[in-house]
């Protein structure tokens, strides 16, 4: 595992000679607190490839959250420009990054939100029915090891298993991106691995781009990528030369 500078977070995405996924140019978001200016993101510089594996590491109040909001199109910077593929999404119209978040984006946060009165599969149609081209909410559940819980209601199921859910849930739409935010937040080490399994897998079959944020330094190595940020900016750039897989983690 060698660490890299912030000036070559770019490579990754570049050695593929394939237009990135993202790409982010000087991406700076300031906030008020009243008449205090609270600088969530610095002047950050990335490109992301296709089919990477990224893990972000960092402290709360770093930028981790700020940076993947943007990425996904739920929030905009104050500054810098964010390409997906050949789509400004910095210049995009609320319609447009309507529907960018409906259909090449998926969403994993750290609380479930599923619906408590739908079934496993009725939480993952939910989204079925809003895209371009769905996965069968079936396959989706069976890809993260839910094939025998299609029917079960939330209060059935265990956390990971609420979690995998809202994993199927994000992946049924045929995601380009998958943006997780503290997925394993709430989770003991055992489902936590579960669950980092369902990512992995998805990356690895299905071929999404994958995005993590995480306090847990233990999840990094599993990455093809780190990226650890500090005050906003990214201090540090680690690549693995090989991703170890979630089975063999512990922390």
């Amino acid at each position: 595992m060698t660490a890299r500078q912030p000036s070559d977070t770019n490579s990754a995405a570049n050695a593929t000679g394939s237009v990135p996924v993202f790409r982010v140019r000087g991406l700076t978001k300031v906030y008020r607190m009243g008449e205090v200016p609270v600088h969530a993101l610095r002047g950050v510089d990335l490109d992301v490839a296709e089919r990477e594996f990224i893990v972000i590491l960092g402290p709360s109040g770093s930028g981790k959250s700020t940076l993947l909001n943007i990425l996904g199109g739920l929030d905009v910077p104050t500054e810098g420009r964010v390409f997906y593929r050949e789509q400004e999404l910095t210049r995009a119209s609320e319609r447009e990054l309507t529907a960018y978040r409906r259909h090449a984006v998926g969403f994993v946060f750290q609380f479930y939100n599923l619906i408590p009165s739908l079934t496993a599969r009725e939480n993952v149609e939910l989204v079925t029915d809003i895209t371009e081209r769905p996965m069968d909410p079936d396959d989706a559940l069976r890809l993260v090891g839910l094939g025998e819980r299609l029917d079960h209601f939330p209060a059935q199921l265990s956390g990971g298993e609420q979690q995998r859910v809202a994993i199927a849930r994000a992946i049924a739409k045929n995601p380009d991106v998958l943006l997780c935010d503290e997925p394993t937040g709430a989770l003991d080490i055992s489902t936590g691995i579960v669950v980092l399994e369902a990512l992995e897998r998805i990356n690895r079959e299905i071929g999404t781009t994958t995005m993590i944020i995480t306090h847990n330094a233990a999840i990094a190595s599993m990455a093809d990528r780190v990226l650890r940020l500090a005050d906003g900016r990214i201090a540090e750039v680690i690549v693995n030369a090989d991703r170890r897989p979630a089975r063999e983690l512990s922390w």
